[in-house]
């Protein structure tokens, strides 16, 4: 009888831990997954080849940077940041926001609440966008007259890549800029001076300056640029082996192709 006693206790028990750990496991299998975290980055030009305030860049710009708040900034800690491009890149961070609205979990809910905190959580991401897009656009107009518009330094974005990298992993990057790198000194590239005249020049500074740029490990971020020509811009105004040179530095880097809007 004692045998028995302690068997149906044993059995009793091992039970229960089964039921509390098959209840423990389809809890973990219903919670909603939480979404991997993303990081935008946006360089804007900010030096005197690049006119934001005009008409037509201003109305391209206002709206690929609308587009961007509105699609990448959809879950708690996604983040972006602006950086001015112009001759002190690294130290120009202007703008660094993170979504900190959270919704609230909706496991064990009735399809009515489901639909309740659902739309709570939209409502109130779309307050926290609104005022992260006002700020972003105004970013987008600040006029640059200081002794930085002087000169364009795109390599500097790169470092700015590898801690976004770093930290977030998902990392999606946006340059405004006409992308000519325009830096003096030994070792940099002028564009503005001595553009790549071809393809293959473009190419041959491109494996060149990879030895020096090859330092900075950036993951493989997804690479969009914004270009201010109008699509009637003629080669020598919008130099295709300028983007050639920057396909390559990034394919290299990152191996990753860059889109150009």
């Amino acid at each position: 009888m004692k045998i028995r006693s302690v068997f149906f206790l044993s059995f009793s028990v091992l039970g229960w831990v089964a039921l509390l750990s098959g209840c423990s496991a389809n809890q973990e299998q219903q919670s909603e997954p939480k979404a991997r975290k993303l990081h935008t980055l946006i360089f804007i030009d900010k030096t005197q080849s690049v006119r934001t305030g005009s008409g037509y860049v201003s109305q391209k710009y206002r709206k690929e940077l609308t587009e961007i708040v509105n699609n990448n900034l959809q879950h708690t800690g996604d983040r972006l940041e602006i950086y001015y491009v112009h001759e002190n890149t690294s130290k120009a961070r202007a703008l660094s926001v993170e979504i900190r609205t959270e919704k609230d979990d909706t496991y064990g809910a009735s399809a009515t609440d489901r639909e309740m905190i659902e739309n709570t959580y939209q409502l109130m991401l779309q307050k926290e966008k609104s005022v992260f897009l006002r700020q972003t656009l105004n970013k987008l107009e600040q006029a640059n007259t200081g002794n930085s518009n002087q000169q364009t330094d795109l390599w500097a974005s790169l470092p700015v890549i590898e801690t976004a990298s770093r930290e977030d992993g998902r990392v999606k990057v946006y340059y405004f800029s006409d992308m000519v790198e325009s830096t003096k000194g030994q070792g940099r590239r002028d564009f503005h001076v001595r553009p790549p005249a071809t393809q293959e020049q473009a190419g041959q500074w491109a494996a060149e300056d990879l030895k020096k740029l090859n330092q900075y490990s950036i993951g493989n971020p997804e690479i969009t640029i914004i270009s201010p020509f109008d699509p009637l811009a003629s080669s020598k105004e919008n130099n295709p082996h300028v983007t050639y040179y920057w396909q390559m530095i990034f394919q290299e880097l990152a191996g990753v192709s860059i889109s150009e809007i």
